[in-house]
């Protein structure tokens, strides 16, 4: 039995701190008795000041999002790498697509990792490991090796986007937890917004090495934050910590826990890390469809860092550096977005959460901003489809692209906090590796779906933007982003299914879930 399932409730398997714990004894002084309560001790993160929250917070996000930075900041540099390394355009694409699939694969090691050495020793050694392959891949003359060092930043950035999510289970209580989280989740969207506005103009005046310069300042900078104000989270490594610093006596549990086999804590890593997210993915109703409902968006998110250069330097001749700014519209719709997160909070959540009994609350209730996002994505991209034309002014499917954002943010933020409510114990963590394998494979491989009717390529072409460059080729702009439409029509349902029949639903999953 493992000391983190020692407790109830957590989040990417962090504890929920507010059951008793069951880790360390009391402390018997000689002339009087007392007892020593975790939930009330200073250590705890729940009993933080709220300043010293804020910065885990800040070093969460600042790590999340340089991740997310490299998905597209190089976005720009594609003529200029298919002529340095004289490669075709498929291969020049690489770079890019490998990082995004390493982006998925990185949090399966990363998130069961946290729960073994704790989660700021992922954030101190991972983000440095990230930028030194990062300043390889700046440097490098070989192509190959700019692959396999792009793939290598990808996976070593990836694990901050898993645990961060765990680090603010544990800081935050639960009714707390909406509005840190929704600010959290905020970075990992600007970074795809606003990286292609930084790298149009770096990589047009100063070259695409320049846009891995780029990275290592943002690397440099959550470095910082991490070394100067970050803390560690994860309360079993705390209170190992306090055990050892206060000389308590460890449980009979816990010194088993300590002495397990190397071999059995493999076991259970492998177990958390990869078996069950693929057998939650395809057996668990909740996490199969929120994270195909997410997933699509995702990708289809990704799929305008190929659709934007091709409508506005096509149809509107924009420049390369104008063209960046256009992503800046994805960075209001996600900045909107979490203003419809935070009055959803206040206005909705909180108010039903104060009428129950302390630590109780419905899952079911975090889906109000999924259900209004809902109609988002469908609007904004037929709204993108039919006006991405000449007669008609740039301004119209920028806007478009707001409104599809807007949504998109609002159902990723709402599903993965109704998902952390709803499974207890280190199946959080399984499931949120699940989310992060479909969201980055969708991202990397969802564009095949789109032509697999109309084209026989090679796998290697399953790459974001050529793939979609094919798409909006031979099927025009508007029938284009319509495949995409029609799919967050068809998914439009899942959080009103799951916020009508939810509590049934949990009822019949094989793994922990919340009963009220």
């Amino acid at each position: 039995m493992s000391s983190h399932n020692l407790e109830k409730g957590s989040l990417d398997g962090a504890p929920e701190t507010s059951s008793t714990d069951d880790n360390i004894a009391p402390i018997q002084h000689a002339d009087q008795q007392s007892t020593w309560s975790w939930e009330t001790d200073e250590a705890n993160p729940l009993n933080w000041p709220a300043g010293k929250k804020a910065w885990q917070v800040g070093m969460a996000a600042s790590n999340a999002f340089v991740a997310s930075l490299g998905t597209s900041i190089i976005t720009a540099s594609h003529d200029q790498i298919m002529s340095e390394f004289s490669v075709t355009s498929t291969q020049a694409i690489l770079p890019l697509s490998l990082y995004v699939f390493a982006l998925g694969l990185g949090p399966v090691v990363g998130g069961p990792l946290s729960e073994t050495v704790g989660r700021y020793p992922v954030f101190a050694l991972f983000t440095p490991i990230a930028g030194l392959f990062t300043l390889g891949a700046a440097q490098t003359s070989s192509f190959v090796a700019l692959c396999i060092l792009r793939f290598l930043a990808g996976f070593f950035f990836a694990p901050c986007l898993a645990i961060s999510a765990g680090l603010l289970n544990e800081t935050y209580k639960k009714e707390q937890r909406g509005l840190p989280s929704a600010l959290f989740i905020l970075t990992p969207f600007l970074g795809p917004g606003l990286a292609p506005a930084i790298g149009g103009f770096v990589c047009n005046r100063k070259g695409w090495r320049w846009a891995m310069y780029t990275m290592l300042f943002f690397t440099a900078f959550a470095m910082l934050i991490t070394l100067v104000f970050g803390r560690e989270t994860f309360p079993p490594v705390l209170k190992r910590r306090l055990a050892k610093k206060r000389g308590i006596p460890l449980t009979e549990v816990q010194r088993q826990e300590d002495d397990k086999p190397v071999m059995k804590r493999m076991h259970e890593f492998m177990t958390v890390a990869l078996i069950r997210p693929v057998h939650m993915l395809f057996t668990e109703p909740i996490v199969s469809l929120m994270c195909l409902y997410v997933a699509c968006e995702f990708a289809t998110l990704f799929s305008f860092f190929a659709a934007v250069p091709f409508v506005y330097q096509g149809t509107y001749k924009f420049g390369v550096e104008n063209t960046g700014l256009v992503f800046l519209s994805v960075v209001i719709g996600c900045i909107l977005g979490t203003v419809t997160i935070i009055v959803c909070e206040v206005a909705l959540y909180r108010p039903k959460v104060a009428q129950l009994p302390p630590g109780t609350t419905y899952p079911e209730w975090r889906l109000y901003p999924a259900m209004i996002g809902s109609i988002g994505p469908p609007v904004g991209l037929f709204w993108f489809a039919w006006t991405a034309r000449a007669d008609i002014s740039w301004a119209s499917p920028t806007v478009a692209i707001i409104v599809f954002s807007w949504g998109n943010i609002c159902i990723f933020i709402s599903t993965m906090q109704y998902m952390v409510d709803t499974y207890h114990g280190s199946v959080v963590a399984s499931a949120s590796s699940a989310n992060s394998l479909a969201r980055y494979g969708f991202a990397g491989a969802f564009p095949l779906f789109t032509i697999q009717s109309k084209f026989t390529i090679h796998p290697i072409r399953v790459t974001i933007y050529l793939s979609l460059y094919l798409v909006y080729t031979n099927l025009g702009i508007g029938w284009a982003t319509s495949i995409f439409a029609f799919i967050a029509l068809a998914l439009m349902p899942v959080p009103w299914v799951f916020f009508k029949f939810g509590k049934q639903i949990r009822a019949k999953s094989q793994y922990e879930t919340a009963t009220f």
